[in-house]
C-alpha cells in the first residue's frame, strides 16, 4: 500500500477525531499506531498482519521511551514548577505592583501595568495559559472595580497573557526545540526582541485607546512619592534576579537552559522561605500542580513523537516538499500560506496540538527552502500566540471569561481583543520580513 496515501488518510483521521473532541494525545498515538500497522501489514503486497505486530510495537514503544528519557524534556517540569512557586512566593505579583506604582499617573496606567506584569510573569514561567489565569485573577477584577472599560480591563490581560509563549522561558519553545532538534537556549534568546516588541505594541494600543476614549480608564487622582516608587521597584528584585539568571546565564554560557531552570527553582524556593512568603504547604501544592500540568504535556508529546515517526515512515513529508518545489512558490507566498494554516488551526486547537500536528510536515519544507529553524521557530510561536486570542476558540479569552464570570460577556472581550490583534499581525510581519530581529541575540553569543 502506498505510504503517502496512508499518511494523508491519517492526517484526515486526526482532524476528524479532534473535531469529535478526542484528546489530541490519543488521536495522534492511535492513528499513528493503526497507520504503522497497516503499512507493515501490506508491505509484501498482500495483507499479512502477523508481520506487522513486532515493527509496530517497536516504533511505538521505542519513540515513547526516547522522548521520556530526553534530557531537554526535564526543562518543562522545572519551568512549570518555577512559575507556581514564584506565584505563591509573591515574586510574580511584585512585578505587577511595581509597574502599577510607576505607571499609575499615566492614562490607562493600570491596564499597562497588567501587560507589564504579564511580561514579567512570562519571564519566569513558560505557560501563556498560566500567565493569563494568574494575572487575570489579580488585574481584571481590580480594573473593573476602578471603572475601566470592560473590554479594556479584560482584553489587555488576555493579550498580555500570550507573552508567555514568546518571552523566555517558553514551554512551546522547548517542545519545538525537541521535535526539530534545534538549540533550546538559542530559541529562548531568539524570543527576547520579538517578545519585547509585542509588549511595547500592547502598551501602545492601550495608550491610543485611552487617548481616543478617556472614559475607558478613570483618571488617577492620588499622588505617589519617589520613595514609594523606589520601594516598589526594590520589592521586585527577586523576579529580576530570576530573569537575569535565565537569560544572562544562557547568553553568557554559564548555564544550559536546563541548568538555568534548576538553579532558578532552587533560588525561588530559598527567596520564598527567606522572605516568609512561602510555606511548606504552598510548596507542596505547587509541586502537585506541576505534576498534573507536566503529565498532560508529556502525554501529548509522547503521542506526537509516535506520530512524527509514523509520518517519516510514510514519506508524505517528502512528497509535499516535492510538490511545493515543483510549484516554484515564492518565499512570500509560502510564508503567507504557512501563516494562514496556523491562524486557521489556531481558531480551533490549542497551541501544543497545532505544533505537534504540523511540525512533521513544516520542518522538511522549511529546510528545503534553506530557512533558519531558529527564526522559523519564532514565527511559529508568534502565530500560536495569536491563536490564543483569536475567535472562536481563543483559549486566553476563555480563561479571562472564567475569571470575570457573567460581568463581561465573552463577545465583549473578543471585541476588545481586535485592537491587540492588529499589533500582533504587525509584529508578525516584522519578524517575517526581518529575521535579524530573532537571530541578533543568538548570533551574538
Amino acid at each position: 500500500m502506498d505510504g503517502t496515501i496512508v499518511g494523508l488518510v491519517a492526517f484526515a483521521a486526526v482532524i476528524v477525531l479532534l473535531g469529535l473532541r478526542v484528546p489530541i494525545a490519543f488521536a495522534l498515538a492511535g492513528v499513528a499506531t493503526v497507520g504503522t500497522f497497516v503499512i507493515f501489514a501490506f508491505r509484501t503486497g498482500s495483507f499479512m498482519p502477523e508481520r506487522a505486530f513486532t515493527p509496530t510495537s517497536s516504533l511505538v514503544f521505542s519513540n515513547s521511551f526516547d522522548l521520556v528519557h530526553s534530557y531537554d524534556l526535564s526543562m518543562i517540569p522545572l519551568f512549570v514548577a518555577l512559575g507556581h512557586i514564584a506565584y505563591r512566593a509573591e515574586i510574580t505579583t511584585k512585578i505587577y505592583h511595581a509597574a502599577r506604582v510607576w505607571l499609575a499617573s499615566i492614562p490607562g496606567g493600570v491596564a499597562m501595568a497588567s501587560v507589564v506584569g504579564c511580561g514579567g510573569f512570562s519571564a519566569i514561567t513558560g505557560s501563556s495559559i498560566a500567565c493569563a489565569s494568574t494575572m487575570g485573577r489579580i488585574c481584571s477584577p481590580e480594573m473593573l472595580r476602578m471603572g475601566y472599560d470592560k473590554r479594556l480591563a479584560t482584553a489587555s490581560v488576555a493579550a498580555g497573557g500570550t507573552l508567555g509563549s514568546l518571552i523566555p522561558p517558553s514551554v512551546l519553545f522547548i517542545i519545538y526545540g525537541i521535535f526539530t532538534e534545534t538549540s533550546i537556549s538559542a530559541l529562548f534568546l531568539a524570543g527576547i526582541i520579538p517578545g519585547i516588541l509585542s509588549l511595547l505594541g500592547f502598551l501602545l494600543v492601550i495608550w491610543i485607546w485611552v487617548l481616543r476614549d478617556p472614559a475607558a480608564a478613570p483618571a488617577f487622582t492620588g499622588t505617589i512619592s519617589g520613595r514609594e516608587r523606589a520601594e516598589a521597584a526594590l520589592e521586585a528584585w527577586p523576579a529580576v534576579a530570576l530573569f537575569v539568571i535565565i537569560v544572562g546565564g544562557i547568553y553568557g554560557g554559564i548555564f544550559t537552559a536546563t541548568e538555568a531552570a534548576a538553579v532558578c527553582v532552587s533560588a525561588a524556593i530559598l527567596i520564598g522561605f527567606a522572605q516568609r512568603k512561602l510555606t511548606f504547604a504552598a510548596l507542596w501544592e505547587s509541586l502537585r500542580e506541576t505534576v498534573v500540568q507536566t503529565t498532560s504535556i508529556f502525554i501529548i508529546a509522547a503521542g506526537a513523537k509516535i506520530f512524527v515517526a509514523f509520518i517519516a515512515l510514510t514519506g508524505v513529508a517528502g512528497e509535499i516538499v516535492g510538490f511545493v518545489t515543483d510549484a516554484n512558490l515564492s518565499v512570500l507566498v509560502l510564508l503567507i500560506a504557512i501563516a494562514i494554516i496556523y491562524l486557521v488551526l489556531g481558531m480551533f486547537l490549542d497551541p501544543i496540538g497545532i505544533m505537534v500536528l504540523t511540525l512533521p510536515l513544516m520542518v522538511p519544507l522549511v529546510e528545503s527552502y534553506g530557512w533558519d529553524l531558529i527564526w522559523f521557530g519564532v514565527v511559529v510561536i508568534k502565530l500560536l500566540e495569536i491563536g490564543l486570542i483569536t475567535p472562536p476558540v481563543g483559549l486566553n479569552v476563555f480563561v479571562i471569561s472564567g475569571v470575570v464570570g457573567k460581568e463581561v460577556p465573552i463577545d465583549r472581550i473578543f471585541s476588545g481583543i481586535l485592537r491587540f490583534l492588529t499589533v500582533d499581525v504587525i509584529v508578525l510581519g516584522l519578524i517575517m520580513a526581518f529575521p535579524i530581529l530573532s537571530l541578533l541575540i543568538p548570533m551574538s553569543m
